[in-house]
């Protein structure tokens, strides 16, 4: 079942370094504006979470759960890069899938 989780956040953008002060490294106040909007509840009712903790994204839809790294090394520098590769990580090891198309993030459970 593909269904739109939700609209991608543009403000979240704003909160990229060097726009916002951010030590962390990878950019965890760009993160944290991403993914709030993710947090919904589908029209069949099954929920969807995601949060971060540290360097880790944790997705979850339902049962079924997944998490995600954020890794600098292995994805470069850029915090945009590094949650793609985070979520689609935790997407993976959840069993199901995300994609964004026209400025929108859907989920394929």
């Amino acid at each position: 079942m593909k269904a739109k989780l939700c609209e991608v956040n543009a403000a979240a953008a704003e909160k990229l370094p060097p726009q916002a002060d951010d030590k962390s490294g990878i950019g965890v106040h760009y993160i944290d504006a991403y993914i709030k909007p993710m947090n919904v509840k589908l029209e069949d009712g099954t929920p969807v979470r995601c949060k971060r903790r540290g360097l880790k994204i944790t997705l979850s839809a339902g049962t079924k759960k997944g998490e995600g790294l954020m890794r600098r090394l292995d994805v470069g520098r850029d915090p945009v890069v590094m949650l793609d590769a985070a979520l689609q990580e935790a997407a993976k090891s959840a069993g199901i899938e995300l994609a964004v198309e026209d400025g929108a993030i859907f989920v394929t459970i």
